[in-house]
């Protein structure tokens, strides 16, 4: 839905807290009665973890919330994150027969009230399953790792969890900012999990602290690498190294740290007053020029090389900063970072469209001036992992290889990957669909060998 920017929205004080309130039990009911019950649900095909969708809203239709979500915890381990971060208005919701009428079940939503609903009531009762099925090493607690986590724990495993951080939930916790995804909800999510039997370890950095082969050693039967791109991009451009131009994803995780209070506001690189050009336009960079409004920025630009129909931010995010202020530069090409002990500005070159459509020079230049310049264009995975780790393969851009039988496993038997640290940086639920598979993988991996050394 798109924001009107007349709207109260638009008038609102700009805070961290989330924005979107969700439904009540009565509006949830009304909109789970809307659904058409289709004989051939296409909502369910435009999920990737294909939710039984209908099953859940004609449970829900029913009042029986408790059903609902145990629908939903067929396929889902995060319902109450991908219930507010998932691109709903590609995927399930704009299969909806009814998008095409401009009146579209909210699935979004729904899914978001029935998992909210369960834990504040505390429907469910989460108990670990009975293990015996095998040990597994799950390195990363981001969508990836928590899917995998989850889907094994289920299904008899006994999982560990390694983490880096003080606490798990990988960028649901660290990389999202407040107002999209209540860190509390997060919390809620890994704790559910937790309650399936899956330990978790924290502030173990592994590559560093603990190896792969290590794990092998401690017995585990299989491990799953599930590390995300944890490095940024650069734009290798004349001025670089100056003062004032940051990786917008370490700008987002160190407004998430002085939101939850771990670091004092003066130690964050956007301050009042500021004027920030932000380079990119997906998702992240909506993040972080939403996120630098919050903190007291004067201005915010984003620029982009291509034209607003070609952005990869979600419509709706675009739709909420334009609505909050941040303004928008189309066709424009950074060259350098101008300044001299500090980024002053970024001068640019226009673009145009040539007879074949191409984006091509306009001749003129221009530089808008900047005290800080945040970049949002792309990550790359870190290589620690697998360079103290033998036989794993990755490609020309450091993404690790896999193969699809048993599915998900790298070019060393036993270990495991999936996520961003395979495919380029995708959604959430993206993440969770290639998990889910890679899980059924490691499933039959590890019962095939066991099955061998019975054999032996």
């Amino acid at each position: 839905m798109l924001i009107d920017k007349k709207s109260d929205f638009n008038k609102r004080e700009l805070t961290f807290d989330e924005i979107d309130e969700g439904f009540s039990p009565k509006e949830a009911i009304a909109e789970a009665k809307r659904c058409l019950n289709c004989t051939k649900p296409l909502c369910k095909t435009g999920c990737p973890i294909e939710n039984d969708i209908p099953r859940f809203i004609q449970a829900l239709a029913k009042g029986n919330i408790g059903e609902s979500s145990r629908i939903i915890a067929e396929r889902s381990n995060l319902p109450a994150v991908c219930g507010r971060v998932c691109p709903h208005e590609k995927q399930c919701e704009a299969a909806c027969v009814l998008t095409k009428k401009k009146c579209g079940v909210r699935i979004g939503k729904l899914e978001r009230f029935i998992a909210d609903f369960d834990a504040e009531m505390e429907i469910h009762s989460w108990e670990a399953g009975k293990i015996g099925a095998g040990k597994v090493a799950v390195v990363g607690s981001g969508p990836a790792g928590l899917t995998v986590a989850g889907d094994l724990a289920k299904g008899g495993f006994a999982v560990t969890v390694f983490e880096s951080q003080s606490e798990p939930g990988g960028i649901l916790l660290h990389g999202i900012p407040q107002f999209r995804l209540n860190k509390e909800v997060v919390r809620r999510e890994v704790k559910r999990i937790e309650k399936l039997g899956v330990e978790f370890k924290t502030n173990i950095l592994v590559g560093k602290d603990i190896t792969v082969d290590d794990m092998f050693t401690q017995g585990y039967d299989a491990v799953f690498i599930g590390t995300g791109t944890a490095l940024p991009r650069v734009l290798d451009l004349e001025g670089k190294d100056l003062p004032g131009v940051i990786p917008a994803t370490y700008f987002l995780r160190m407004a998430v740290l002085v939101n939850t209070g771990e670091l004092n506001v003066k130690e964050i690189p956007i301050h009042p007053g500021d004027r920030v050009v932000v380079i990119g336009a997906g998702n992240v960079a909506m993040d972080a020029g939403r996120s630098a409004l919050r903190l007291g920025a004067k201005e915010v630009t984003v620029v982009y090389r291509r034209t607003e129909k070609e952005i990869t931010a979600l419509q709706s995010e675009y739709e909420h900063a334009k609505a909050e202020g941040v303004q928008f530069r189309w066709m424009v090409n950074p060259l350098r970072f101008v300044g001299t002990a500090k980024v002053e500005g970024l001068e640019c070159e226009l673009l145009h469209f040539d007879a074949e459509g191409n984006a091509v020079s306009t001749g003129q230049r221009e530089t808008i001036q900047a005290d800080k310049v945040l970049l949002a264009v792309g990550q790359r995975p870190a290589a620690r992992i697998i360079s103290t780790t033998k036989g794993i393969e990755v490609n020309t851009q450091g993404y690790v290889v896999t193969r699809e039988r048993p599915y998900g496993m790298t070019t060393r038997a036993g270990v495991f990957a999936g996520g961003d640290v395979v495919h380029e940086p995708a959604t959430v639920v993206l993440a969770m669909k290639e998990a889910k598979k890679v899980a059924a993988g490691i499933a039959m991996y590890v019962e095939a060998k066991k099955l061998l050394e019975e054999c032996k």
